[in-house]
C-alpha cells in the first residue's frame, strides 16, 4: 500500500512535540563540558561550578583546576600568572573534603610548601655525651618508633671509641638486624628497606621500631653512636 502524505496538522503537532522535547533537554541538563577562549571546562550533572578546568591564556589563574560537585577545589594547578604569587595562591595545590590545603608547592624558591616535614634536631658533637656503652655484648644505645610511610630508609650514624677501645655498631629494625655491623670509629650510611618489599603493602602506616646497638670487643672501653641523618625515601 502506498504511504500516504501526512496531514499538516499532524506534522505541526510533531514537530512541536520535539521541539518542547529539547527544550527541556537544554534546561533541566546543563551542558557536561565547555570551551571559552581555551578554557576547557567540565561541569557534573546540574552543577554550575566546573568540577575539572584546564585554562589557557594570558590573565588566567588556573592552568588546571579538579573540584568538587559544590565547587569546593580538590587539585588545583596554578598557570603562574601575575595573580598566583607566593603571597596569595600556591600554583599547584590539594585539599581534603573540609578544604584544608594538604600538598602545594613553593612558588617562590621552589620544592614543597605544605606539608611542612620534620627535620633531626642538631645533635651533640661531645662524644661523651652521645649515646653509649661498655658492654661486650649487643646491647641497645637508642631506639626510636616512626610510622611507616616510604619503602626505604637513609639513616646516617656517627661512631666513636674511647681511647684503644674497639667495637662496632649495627641497627635493627623491628627487632631483625638492618645490613651488617660496622667497626666503631666509621659512619654508618645505609640506605634500604625498612620492611621487605613484599611487606610494604600490608606494613603501610603502622609503626615500626628502629634500634642502634653497640658491642665493645676490646678488653676495656667506650662505644659511642649518634644519629646525624634519619629520612624515608622512594624505592
Amino acid at each position: 500500500m502506498p504511504a500516504l502524505p501526512e496531514d499538516i496538522i499532524d506534522r505541526l503537532r510533531a514537530l512541536e512535540s520535539r521541539v518542547k522535547q529539547l527544550y527541556t533537554a537544554a534546561n533541566s541538563r546543563p551542558p557536561l563540558n565547555k570551551f571559552t577562549n581555551g578554557t576547557l571546562q567540565v561541569f557534573a550533572p546540574g552543577a554550575t561550578d566546573p568540577i575539572f578546568e584546564v585554562g589557557h591564556g594570558t590573565g588566567q589563574e588556573y592552568g588546571l583546576s579538579l573540584r568538587r560537585q559544590t565547587g569546593e577545589p580538590v587539585l588545583d594547578v596554578w598557570s603562574g600568572s601575575a595573580s598566583a604569587t607566593a603571597t596569595t595562591l600556591q600554583p599547584f595545590r590539594m585539599h581534603d573534603p573540609f578544604d584544608h590545603e594538604l600538598i602545594s608547592d613553593d612558588i617562590k624558591t621552589g620544592g614543597l610548601a605544605r606539608p611542612w616535614l620534620a627535620m633531626l634536631a642538631p645533635q651533640d658533637t661531645s662524644h661523651p655525651h652521645w649515646p653509649q656503652t661498655t658492654a661486650t655484648t649487643w646491647t641497645t644505645v637508642a631506639r626510636s618508633q616512626n610510622p611507616l610511610w616510604q619503602p626505604k630508609m637513609r639513616l646516617l650514624i656517627a661512631t666513636a671509641t674511647s681511647t684503644g677501645a674497639t667495637g662496632q655498631v649495627r641497627v635493627l629494625v623491628n627487632g631483625t638486624p638492618w645490613g651488617d655491623p660496622v667497626n666503631a670509629g666509621a659512619n654508618l650510611d645505609r640506605t634500604d628497606f625498612t620492611v621487605p618489599a613484599a611487606s610494604f603493602t600490608t606494613a603501610f602506616g603502622t609503626s615500626f621500631t628502629v634500634e642502634i646497638q653497640a658491642m665493645l670487643t676490646s678488653a676495656a672501653g667506650t662505644i659511642y653512636a649518634q644519629t646525624v641523618a634519619m629520612y624515608g625515601t622512594q624505592s
